[in-house]
């Protein structure tokens, strides 16, 4: 897809070294209601096509074959889309009456019926979205809709644990028995084997018990269950001229079958043996011992879940950003350009308002003297309404921080403890709930080196244990050397007392390595750990997704992420 550019940050490992599961896939089911109708003796026949934003422009993606005379059609081809959390991924729908041939993707000889725009992550976190059909100058089309619903097709991520055992193998030595090894292979689109795993070799053993091994489902099958899978074994030689002994073909969908009716073996045969013998059966007996699929839950799942993104900004009003008024200061407000804390802002929080169903964000600052008496908090609304500190979406947000601007006394120190542990009380809250379906984000914008750091590192590593991620990013050219400690990339964080961190919930930017990059790129630096770290959360409490049953026994971020 056009919009499928380079990732900030490579999808973590699947458990035990393993391949990362499958990208995160989406699939659009789409229908139209009350659609106009353009065709004076018949009813439209219309047809939708799928545009996405790539780099300010909109790239023709695919199109809905042709539903004839209908004003309410219900569309059978299904788009396909990748997903990325942590990027604004923009879609357009547009709805014609057709008057060219059928699966031409041209539409210059078609009426238009009416357009809608949302993002993908929209999409996703409703999983239904129905909208109004807009022609051009945003005039409504009438009572025309559009339906669109999501659904999440690399839902088969996990691991497959498999145990194989044989007997009555052909020997292939003279003066000992054979030395057997088995090999399993992929069946690729070409035709072409693709080698997933070989066993350990059994010595001198004509029914060999081989070891248990994990392998990945991507790895496997492509996380296709209907793959074909070829099984080789072989007689091994130290000069490396193994003497085959058979095969046979399967697919996991089969083993899985097999083994859950205590079927699981195949006849070993060698095909020129076959050929030429007319007697001949097999070359021994394969089993498969034991199989065990061992789900791996993404972020997708928690999401299209139910799972909800609870976004608060903490913004630095210490005198290290400069009066606000001097155009020199991180704070100042140039009419035509953002500064460095408005531009982290909305791009961090376009992304997670989608994830929000209310669309009201917490806004905090600290560091700053506030009114009426003027003393220096560190944990204020920056709408000064201590009683509900929420705006109303990221341009509430933005409003009031230039309205508190003028209102407050830059002062310091830059102490971000309270915030991180007022928003912790928060999240400790939603964990005593029985399926902790709200996650909290903290983007903390700062301009130095937090003051109170032994207080910081004792409340983050108190907040890794809770549904809870912390994102800092540092403005300005101070030396942010010291704040990489808050980050675990490079070794645990540990608290004080020497208490380690449960998880990695820290992410660190310096806002001055992406001055000049795009608001996405920001954003996909920036959002790139979370699904991550909400995995994460969620399969350490074995809390599945909502309505997908059992406890989910390892953690993956699926790809983007």
């Amino acid at each position: 897809m056009s919009a499928g550019s380079e990732r900030a940050a490579a999808a973590a490992a699947a458990p035990g070294g393993l391949p990362a599961p499958c990208a995160s896939k989406v699939e659009l089911r789409l229908s139209c209601r009350h659609l106009l109708d353009r065709d004076p003796l018949t009813k439209s026949d219309p047809s939708v096509v799928l545009l996405q934003q790539a780099q300010g422009q909109w790239v023709q993606v695919d199109r809905t074959e042709v539903v004839r005379s209908s004003l309410h059609p219900v569309f059978s081809k299904v788009f396909t889309v990748d997903y990325y959390f942590e990027e604004v991924q923009k879609l357009r729908f547009e709805v014609y009456d057709t008057h060219g041939g059928p699966g031409g993707l041209s539409c210059q000889e078609d009426d238009f019926l009416g357009g809608m725009e949302c993002t993908l992550g929209q999409i996703v976190a409703q999983k239904k979205v129905t909208r109004p059909l807009l022609l051009k100058f945003g005039r409504n089309a009438g009572k025309s809709t559009i339906t669109v619903i999501a659904e999440d097709i690399s839902g088969n991520n996990g691991y497959v644990e498999l145990s194989f055992r044989a007997r009555k193998l052909d020997d292939k030595d003279l003066f000992s028995k054979s030395d057997p090894f088995l090999e399993l292979y992929r069946v690729n689109d070409d035709q072409g084997l693709q080698l997933v795993y070989r066993t350990e070799v059994v010595k001198n053993n004509l029914s060999p018990v081989w070891e248990p091994f994990k392998v990945s489902l991507s790895s496997l099958c492509s996380c296709e269950e209907t793959r074909p899978l070829k099984c080789l074994v072989w007689d091994y030689d130290s000069r490396g001229k193994h003497d085959f002994i058979g095969e046979f073909s399967t697919t996991f969908e089969e083993m899985q079958k097999a083994s859950g009716e205590g079927q699981a073996q195949w006849d070993c045969v060698n095909p020129k043996y076959k050929q030429k013998r007319r007697n001949y059966k097999n070359s021994g007996v394969v089993v498969l011992a034991d199989l065990k699929f061992h789900r791996v839950y993404s972020f997708l799942d928690y999401i299209m879940g139910g799972c909800q993104i609870h976004f608060t900004v903490a913004i630095d009003f210490t005198a290290s950003n400069g009066d606000p008024r001097n155009s020199c200061s991180l704070h100042y407000i140039n009419p035509y350009q953002p500064n460095e804390y408005l531009k982290a802002l909305v791009c961090v929080g376009e992304i997670c308002q989608d994830y929000d169903s209310d669309k009201r964000f917490s806004a905090l600052g600290f560091g700053a003297r506030i009114p009426p008496k003027y003393e220096v908090s560190h944990d204020f609304a920056i709408n000064f309404n201590p009683e509900d500190d929420e705006c109303e979406g990221i341009q509430g947000v933005v409003e009031a921080y230039q309205n508190c601007l003028p209102r407050v006394q830059l002062y310091g120190p830059t102490n971000v403890a309270p915030i991180i542990s007022k928003v912790a009380r928060m999240a400790a809250a939603e964990e005593h709930t029985a399926e902790a379906s709200q996650y909290y984000i903290l983007l903390i914008l700062t301009d130095g080196v937090v003051t109170d750091m032994a207080d910081t590192r004792e409340a983050i590593v108190r907040a890794s244990r809770l549904p809870m991620s912390i994102i800092i990013v540092g403005v300005g050219n101070a030396d942010f050397t010291d704040m990489q400690v808050l980050d675990g990339d490079d070794g645990v964080l540990r608290s004080p007392r020497g208490e380690p961190a449960l998880r990695d919930i820290v992410q660190f930017v310096p806002f001055r390595e992406l001055k000049n990059a795009s608001p996405a790129a920001l954003a996909k630096c920036v959002l790139a750990e979370v699904p991550k770290q909400v995995v994460e959360y969620y399969s350490h409490r074995g809390l599945p997704p909502r309505g997908l049953g059992t406890p989910a026994p390892e953690a993956s971020p699926g790809c983007t992420p």
